[in-house]
């Protein structure tokens, strides 16, 4: 539930729906994301500029000569959250894992005390609900991780990270759709790639709200489906 509205500068709004992160929170703002999306696609919110949910939060920002932060709160404010429901155009994907990518297996069973195998298979069993899409175009923050996974961020963060590798941090598992820094625990890489921005539209692959379950492939059919 909503617990608070706050401005950010002239053009912000922050939804604030608490402090905690599970799945029950962000699937309020998820709710509420999907509602603004479809009252700004019907006209019915004019100057919406954008909305971008987090873990617990969702920020609009808007133009200042088209509607006001007054206006925008009393919509907020006539919301009732018990009637907003889930998009329907949520997706339950399944992306490809090549586990011969992964950087941290090795110090990953060390620290866990787990051996590699039951790691991946711990990994393939779980249904991960995105989140979030942040940090860099396309890339998802997915939840809930078994807690038998649970590891820190890595001491010194890599300057790179190969596009599409898989890592995991506390509860959550992400993928990297560009070569960029990162200190999350690199299990493994996918050939699929998360953001085209040719598409104008569409250009993420995944949304928050939908579910990820991960299919194990070999490097040759990682090489098959990242050269196709």
């Amino acid at each position: 539930m909503l617990k608070r509205l706050r401005n950010i500068g002239d053009c912000g709004i922050v939804c604030d729906f608490g402090d905690e992160v599970n799945r029950e929170i962000n699937t309020g703002v998820i709710k509420l994301f999907h509602h603004i999306k479809n009252e700004v696609s019907l006209g019915n919110l004019n100057g919406i500029l954008n909305y971008t949910p987090s873990y617990n939060k969702l920020i609009i920002n808007f133009d200042l000569k088209k509607i006001n932060s007054s206006k925008i709160i009393d919509f907020l404010k006539s919301v009732n959250f018990s009637t907003l429901k889930l998009s329907q155009s949520s997706k339950k994907w399944k992306i490809p894992i090549c586990y011969d990518f992964e950087m941290d297996l090795e110090n990953m069973s060390k620290t866990l005390k787990i051996n590699k195998d039951e790691i991946i298979n711990i990994h393939l069993n779980t249904d991960f609900f995105i989140y979030m899409i942040g940090f860099i175009p396309g890339h998802p923050f997915m939840g809930d991780l078994n807690s038998k996974l649970f590891l820190n961020r890595l001491k010194t963060p890599r300057v790179k990270i190969p596009p599409g590798s898989v890592g995991i941090v506390e509860k959550f598992c992400n993928i990297y759709p560009y070569e960029s820094p990162g200190g999350w625990n690199i299990i493994g890489r996918t050939p699929i790639k998360l953001f085209n921005k040719k598409d104008e539209k569409e250009p993420c692959l995944l949304s928050p709200g939908d579910s990820v379950k991960f299919k194990s492939i070999s490097k040759k059919e990682f090489e098959k489906l990242a050269n196709e």
